[in-house]
């Protein structure tokens, strides 16, 4: 069993237990992931998520398992302790069903999601189930989107908030009942210009259906599932406020090469040689598609987290009668769409020869 996620405004309400109804699909039984415990990371600003939480077992006993990341990173020694921590938290393995690993207000969620994403000896155990950011409802419009004078706001502070709203597969707008629904409305339309990919769900003093957000399998082969879906709703571009923190959408018909698909996504991540027609830096936060690989029947599913990324085939098989086609969605700053869109065209389906023309040592970004 599982709490119900409570605000940090509300520390002293005991939270309510929901039981939690468990099944292992025919995919989760396939792809190994019904004999791991999932991971979900819940992030926000500060005051706008929970604080503690409380995990009951079938047999009626308290567990209570701390990491406290209070500077929002598992690097160094942190990462150590942090990973020593999950591994011992693992020898308990049957005693519980999920684990929940809240971030502090200001974490990079991204730092913290790449452990579970990648880690070879954990991932045996464990595997990252989603990313769970809360939005204060009230205070939230202001976070994302308020200029100072110069001098007077953090920059850092403020694009930490947006990058964990970017990296979010669900974001949920806490505490409606404190505002206008006008404001919701606007704070929602915030949210869809930073993140056009994330699912966005209205709540009061952080009560959700489990079923909403545990269970997300975004991280993994069979999310591309329901992303076909989801990828058709996502508009081309939408801008943010400030015209620097974009998410934008990209399809072209036929098949990648894949070779040439790990150069594009390499240089994008890796290299961070790609401006924009403003001669800025294209920052990619994240990157999530699904490709029609050269001699692969199956889709495949591309996912990228600030530098890391996976290619991974889905269940889903490309029908004879279907054409083939590469639709990515890339959420971060000053992104390019058609830029983007012309070197995916360009690199992907030319010759190692022609590439070279499309990057050069001396557009390298620092």
């Amino acid at each position: 069993m599982l709490p119900a996620v409570g605000s940090a405004d509300e520390e002293e309400d005991c939270p309510e237990l929901v039981p939690i109804e468990t099944t292992q699909s025919e995919e989760e039984e396939k792809s190994g992931l019904g004999a791991k415990i999932p991971v979900t990371i819940i992030t926000g600003y500060l005051g706008s998520a929970l604080e503690k939480s409380l995990a009951v077992s079938q047999g009626g006993e308290l567990y209570e398992e701390w990491l406290e990341l209070r500077n929002g990173c598992l690097c160094c020694s942190v990462r150590d302790n942090g990973l020593r921590a999950i591994e011992n938290l693992m020898q308990k393995k049957g005693k519980f069903d999920y684990i929940l690993l809240e971030t502090t207000g200001l974490a990079d969620p991204g730092a913290v999601a790449s452990v579970f994403w990648v880690d070879a000896e954990l991932g045996s155990d464990i595997y990252l189930d989603g990313i769970i950011t809360i939005v204060d409802s009230k205070y939230g419009l202001k976070h994302l989107t308020e200029e100072k004078p110069d001098g007077l706001i953090n920059e850092a502070t403020k694009y930490s908030y947006l990058k964990q709203v970017a990296l979010a597969d669900i974001i949920l707008i806490n505490k409606t009942d404190l505002v206008p629904e006008e404001d919701v409305k606007k704070l929602r339309t915030t949210i869809r210009s930073i993140n056009g990919l994330g699912q966005i769900l209205e709540t009061q003093r952080s009560r959700v259906d489990l079923s909403n957000v545990l269970d997300l399998h975004a991280f993994d082969s069979l999310s591309g599932i329901s992303l076909q879906k989801k990828l058709k709703h996502v508009p081309g571009t939408q801008p943010h406020l400030d015209q620097s923190i974009v998410t934008i959408t990209f399809e072209v018909p036929g098949n990648a090469k894949e070779e040439h698909l790990n150069m594009f996504i390499q240089n994008l991540l890796w290299e961070k040689n790609v401006r924009n027609k403003d001669n800025h830096c294209m920052e990619v936060i994240r990157l999530k598609g699904l490709v029609s690989i050269k001699d692969k029947s199956q889709q495949v599913i591309v996912q990228g987290v600030h530098e890391l990324y996976d290619l991974e085939e889905t269940p889903v098989s490309w029908k004879d009668d279907t054409e083939r086609t590469n639709r990515l969605v890339l959420l971060g700053r000053n992104l390019d769409k058609d830029i983007l869109k012309q070197l995916f065209i360009a690199t992907v389906t030319e010759t190692e020869k022609q590439w070279t023309t499309h990057f050069k040592e001396d557009q390298v970004c620092t």
